[in-house]
């Protein structure tokens, strides 16, 4: 029981109305919040923490409870309510912890940059059990996410590019253009990966390439190398980040989306960074923040409006407008998805060409992501029919081109469970279910947590609303079966 314990100031303690709401909204027992936070705790290697039914009570009584309790609850009730409970809003105090383990509001600074990546992917591959990173940290949102990224666009000051590149090397340069090549090269097949396979099969071997290149990044470099390098670490922190996501690890995403942010301004590369911030959107989308969400694409639109291809233009339009759709906003979320349509028939007329990491965003994902727009707006209106039948030609081309599309086949997954749900709202549950189990079947080959909880969820609606309707009983029995609900290293 020590490990559970309170921070032993019970005298005058009040109780936790903050906590206890939570609580009651969450349907749980003591019990069962009890045993949540001990499984919690052992896949994060607290095994010392034993918590039982009295424990949870006097929390709610007001006990305050010792890390890394706080963090698991707030996480545990994030995870039920599908947005973001900080410690803060369950009535906890958490302790002080070092920035390079806590917080998005870090140092815009080359030196503290690489060490911060060097200090959090070290820790995320010794401690490589599944949420131990994630419970140690807390999910930033509202003014304490926006505030700090805004700082991406304030200029560097003059003197620190000199930093890089000593007067007087004494060996010659560590690494020639071929081996920044291959360093470059290693970093597409990752995304290459990443996309087929899901995040879940190759997240350690991104966060180790991150890790090896801070330490290159900690030795004296030319100039021209270091900015490379930094451009490598962005990118290999925000892939690294996007697969935290697919996994569930979401705490542990949004750091890396940060650190990957610090580096892109090292390596004044404001496109990168625009990319970035669209991934901590869709994270925040994914959160229920969509006022966070539309902040964060604004500020990556910004930043890039002179420099971004129209390919990334198209696709910051996109994600504008499935904020607007969570937001509940139908004109502005039509307007986006127009933009991002008219902005994508100028793909291939720039100068510049594309790098990698948009690539991805092809026509089925523009139909993908102007698909989801929709469907949410029908969600967010209370379960329209008008805009599921706005959706429905838009997510079938989706689904119909990503399913000639081997290289992307976690899109094509979501893009089928996205057309189930448009044909739910539809009242077609027949089509939804066999939309369904193709997905299934997608899922079943890939490792992609976010795939296989949009899944469920989907066909948990379906068995909710239409569970006498033969096809989704069948369904329901198909996916207890073939794709249980596992707590799998990553």
């Amino acid at each position: 029981m020590g490990g559970s314990g309170a921070d032993g100031t019970n005298a005058g303690k009040r109780p936790n109305e903050q906590l206890s709401s939570w609580f009651v909204r969450s349907g749980w027992s003591k019990g069962e919040l009890a045993r949540q936070v001990n499984r919690r705790a052992r896949q994060m290697g607290a095994h010392h923490i034993s918590t039982d039914t009295s424990r949870v009570r006097r929390w709610l009584d007001g006990e305050q409870p010792r890390e890394p309790i706080p963090r698991i609850l707030s996480e545990l009730f994030s995870e039920r309510f599908g947005s973001v409970v900080a410690v803060e809003d369950l009535g906890l105090r958490t302790a002080h912890q070092s920035p390079s383990v806590s917080g998005v509001d870090l140092p815009w600074a080359g030196p503290q940059t690489v060490e911060l990546l060097s200090d959090f992917s070290r820790s995320d591959l010794m401690l490589a059990r599944r949420g131990f990173l994630g419970t140690s940290l807390a999910l930033a949102a509202g003014p304490a996410l926006i505030e700090p990224m805004q700082r991406w666009l304030v200029p560097t000051p003059a003197a620190e590019p000199a930093r890089a590149e000593p007067a007087a090397p004494r060996r010659p340069t560590r690494l020639s253009r071929a081996e920044l090549d291959l360093l470059e090269s290693t970093t597409v097949m990752f995304r290459q990966w990443d996309a087929q396979c899901g995040g879940g099969l190759r997240r350690k071997a991104v966060v180790g390439q991150l890790h090896e290149v801070t330490d290159l990044l900690g030795e004296p470099q030319p100039a021209a190398t270091a900015k490379r390098l930094f451009k490598c670490a962005a990118e290999l922190a925000e892939l690294a980040g996007w697969m935290s996501y697919d996994v569930g690890l979401q705490p542990t995403a949004q750091k890396y989306f940060v650190l990957a942010l610090h580096a892109a301004k090292e390596a004044g590369d404001k496109p990168l960074g625009s990319y970035i911030l669209s991934s901590m959107s869709r994270q925040m989308i994914h959160l229920g923040r969509p006022d966070d969400a539309l902040e964060l694409i604004h500020l990556a639109q910004y930043g890039s409006r002179d420099c971004a291809t129209a390919r990334t233009q198209a696709m910051l339009y996109a994600m504008e407008a499935r904020a607007y759709a969570n937001m509940g906003q139908p004109g502005k979320c039509k307007r986006a998805v127009r933009m991002a349509e008219d902005t994508f028939g100028d793909v291939g007329f720039d100068d510049e060409p594309d790098p990698d990491w948009i690539s991805f965003f092809s026509e089925a994902e523009l139909n993908g992501e102007n698909a989801h727009s929709y469907r949410d707006l029908a969600y967010v209106a209370g379960r329209s029919p008008t805009y599921a039948s706005l959706a429905e030609p838009v997510m079938h081309r989706a689904v119909d081109l990503f399913s000639q599309d081997e290289d992307h086949q976690r899109s094509y997954a979501l893009n089928l469970v996205g057309m189930a749900t448009v044909h739910l709202l539809k009242r077609e549950p027949e089509e939804a279910t066999r939309l369904a189990e193709s997905a299934l079947g997608v899922a079943r080959r890939i490792r992609s947590e976010r795939v296989n909880t949009r899944l469920r969820k989907t066909v948990d609606t379906a068995a909710r609303d239409f569970g006498d309707v033969p096809e989704v009983v069948r369904l329901t029995d198909v996916l207890t079966a073939q794709l249980p609900e596992t707590a799998e290293a990553v």
